[in-house]
């Protein structure tokens, strides 16, 4: 099952997949706040981490965003951080893939 969007309603994260059918209802206040979503995984904000979910709405991982730095884009099973004047890779997984100064 593929992640097609995320939709904030009321106090609610409602995730469709590939049919447009509603599949998954997370609550705003126990996940924090949606960053970014690809059709594998996302990505929400709460306090001073970035959580990393799977396609089913399953937290595995959770990134301390003072290390990460800010949040730039997702995309396939990667997504990019800028920390400084780096832009950094990283895997789905949480694992730094590459980095580059900008």
């Amino acid at each position: 099952m593929a992640i097609s969007i995320i939709n904030a309603k009321g106090s609610w994260y409602d995730l469709y997949d590939e049919n447009g059918k509603k599949y998954k209802s997370l609550q705003i206040s126990l996940t924090g706040d949606l960053v970014g979503f690809s059709s594998t995984f996302f990505i929400m904000a709460k306090g001073s981490w970035y959580d990393l979910y799977d396609q089913n709405g399953r937290k595995y991982k959770s990134l301390q965003i003072s290390l990460t730095g800010d949040f730039v884009s997702i995309s396939g099973d990667t997504f990019v951080m800028k920390k400084g004047s780096y832009l950094e890779t990283y895997e789905k997984t949480g694992k730094k893939i590459s980095s580059r100064h900008v």
